[in-house]
């Protein structure tokens, strides 16, 4: 079930990833970095643009929770203990940025899984803790609803 900063279940929880933003108001996001120059989005904080070489007016943004499945790949063997098969994929955000992450809420099928579907971006909770017993906010795509 994705979850929002209000709910008591991000309390205490850990971003997984450092774009990954757990605010005090509001729900989680992923956060992009913006060239005023060239109008260019990344993920990620960045302090030089990858296009145009600009190194002033790199601007922090919240990256959209919707996009487009660019590629995917069946993963049929993982490290012990993470179960398989699972949907890797790359996603080209809404408004720019592209993300790597799991599919999920879809069968492992070829035949479901289309270049170009549209998904959204949920935040939940991830399945195992650290070894100091850290619990984490992780995100995934799923099938757009």
């Amino acid at each position: 079930m994705p979850l929002n900063a209000e709910d008591s279940e991000t309390a205490g929880l850990l971003p997984v990833v450092p774009f990954l933003k757990i605010p005090d108001e509001g729900s989680p996001y992923l956060e992009g970095s913006r060239c005023t120059q060239c109008d260019t989005t990344f993920l990620g904080e960045r302090s030089v643009c990858a296009k145009c070489g600009s190194r002033e007016g790199l601007e922090p943004l919240a990256l959209a929770n919707h996009g487009e499945l660019y590629v995917y790949s069946i993963v049929y063997r993982s490290f012990p203990g993470i179960e398989v098969p699972y949907v890797s994929a790359i996603v080209d955000l809404e408004g720019g940025g592209t993300v790597k992450g799991n599919l999920i809420n879809i069968d492992p099928d070829p035949e479901k899984i289309k270049m170009g579907m549209p998904v959204d971006v949920i935040y939940e909770k991830a399945p195992r803790k650290d070894a100091e017993g850290n619990e984490y906010l992780t995100y995934y795509f799923q099938p757009k609803s």
